[in-house]
């Protein structure tokens, strides 16, 4: 395993800063968004995909710092009402992009309808009642299957694997949904192991792990604090705004601000015991924070937790 970072973090910056950023904090494998949910502010997606210049351009870039590309990330709204083909014909430019770039894995979404052909927006379904909901989630996770029958082979022959993350508002956010999906698509779909979001909605990161095993394709780290005496009056299905925090029942931290690092070092054991060799790739998302100071925080906590990980029982390294 080794410590990376999603440039999204720092998108403020200019990619040579970024870059940079990754570099002075020990972070190795870097993870670039080509469109999607982010504006990707540190790749030309188009420009890229037509120029063999700039996809070297790129590389000199990463090289230069000791750097490799490990994972492009294409968060997207698969099967948004309005917006779902647009982000599909994005998704698969970038899965070509990975191709070109030698890069294995791309970290997407797994998508989620509306509630049907004059939806505006998605309609993620969270309760097994009333009956016409119950059906609503049968026919939009018949849509999201026949989506992925198509474009998971579209990854595969580009050498890539999917990660999706396992998030909210998608119809593949925890491990029984995601393992249905495997069962029909293969195993090229795995996920994207992001404790954050894991954290909120009250799963136990450790244990999903172990449920996933090699469906692991790639770990974000980004952690997340729960506010007890909130969550005792308003539960985690929170809809107060996240920026301002101090009201919110849970809010995403710098690693570290909201577990231990003797957690995220059984984080790095449990991801050991199952076979992941991949990146740690640092997602920076707290609000309270300074970007450029969260990524040095968040990278101490990583470098901590993979502290001595080869002289562990069973544990790998690169």
């Amino acid at each position: 395993m080794e410590l990376g970072l999603y440039t999204d973090s720092v998108g403020h910056l200019a990619r040579p800063e970024a870059l940079d950023v990754a570099a002075s904090v020990g972070a190795t494998a870097i993870e670039i968004a080509a469109g999607g949910q982010s504006s990707a502010p540190h790749l030309d997606r188009a420009a890229l995909l037509e120029s063999a210049i700039e996809r070297q351009r790129l590389r000199d870039d990463l090289a230069a710092r000791g750097l490799r590309l490990a994972a492009l990330n294409c968060s997207a709204w698969l099967l948004h009402p309005r917006k779902g083909r647009e982000q599909r014909r994005i998704v698969e430019e970038t899965f070509r992009l990975a191709g070109m770039l030698d890069v294995r894995t791309v970290v997407t979404m797994s998508g989620c309808p509306g509630d049907g052909p004059t939806a505006a927006t998605v309609n993620w379904p969270v309760y097994p009642w009333p009956d016409d909901l119950v059906e609503l989630h049968r026919r939009q996770w018949d849509e999201m299957v026949g989506l992925w029958r198509e474009l998971a082979p579209i990854a595969a022959s580009e050498g890539v694997r999917v990660a999706l993350e396992l998030h909210p508002l998608q119809l593949v956010f925890n491990v029984p949904t995601l393992l249905e999906l495997r069962s029909v698509v293969g195993d090229g779909v795995g996920a994207n192991l992001d404790p954050s979001h894991l954290f909120w909605q009250q799963m136990d990161p450790l244990a999903v792990i172990a449920a996933l095993g090699r469906a692991v394709h790639h770990v974000h780290l980004k952690d997340t604090a729960l506010v007890p005496e909130e969550v005792a009056i308003a539960g985690v299905l929170d809809l107060r705004p996240f920026d301002r925090p101090a009201g919110r029942a849970w809010n995403f931290r710098t690693l570290g601000r909201g577990h231990d690092t003797a957690w995220w070092k059984a984080l790095v054991a449990a991801l050991a015991r199952v076979g992941y060799d991949g990146p740690l790739s640092i997602e920076h998302e707290d609000r309270s924070q300074d970007p450029v100071e969260g990524v040095r925080e968040s990278a101490a906590m990583g470098r901590a937790a993979l502290a001595g990980l080869g002289d562990r029982g069973g544990a790998l390294t690169d």
